[in-house]
């Protein structure tokens, strides 16, 4: 990929999410019936809050049931990723990957003022890297 490409040239333009209140139970059902990995969480008005991964619930649901608590009775608010790196559509992919690699994110949200507009994920990336070789 020797020229510039932008994000929004491979993003996902609906991905999968959740909202902060929902119950890990069915943030995970949610995960489950999209075949992802993980989520992104909004609000109600589309402003990106966190992100969620199959193993943020996985951890959260085996917590529960090993000190007895009820299977995903925690809220998606309690367990989520709140602090996270975001692009803009305009952004360089190969610039994102490499963030995403020094980091070790499968996904990265894209927003423009706060809201959630798509995101890009490896699978996208190595998309791009396909249709330029």
């Amino acid at each position: 990929m020797a020229k510039s490409v932008e994000v929004s040239q491979y993003m996902q333009h609906k991905p999968v999410t959740v909202m902060a209140d929902m119950n890990i139970y069915d943030a995970s059902r949610k995960i489950l019936e999209n075949k992802v990995s993980g989520v992104v969480v909004v609000d109600a008005d589309n402003n990106l809050v966190g992100m969620l991964s199959e193993l943020d619930c996985l951890r959260a649901l085996i917590t529960s049931v090993y000190n007895g608590a009820d299977p995903g009775g925690a809220l998606v608010k309690d367990i989520m990723t709140a602090e996270v790196e975001v692009n803009l559509p305009t952004d360089d992919i190969v610039s994102v990957a490499t963030s995403m690699l020094d980091h070790k994110h499968r996904r990265r949200p894209i927003v423009v003022d706060g809201k959630l507009v798509g995101q890009l994920t490896c699978r996208q990336i190595l998309g791009a890297i396909k249709d330029f070789n």
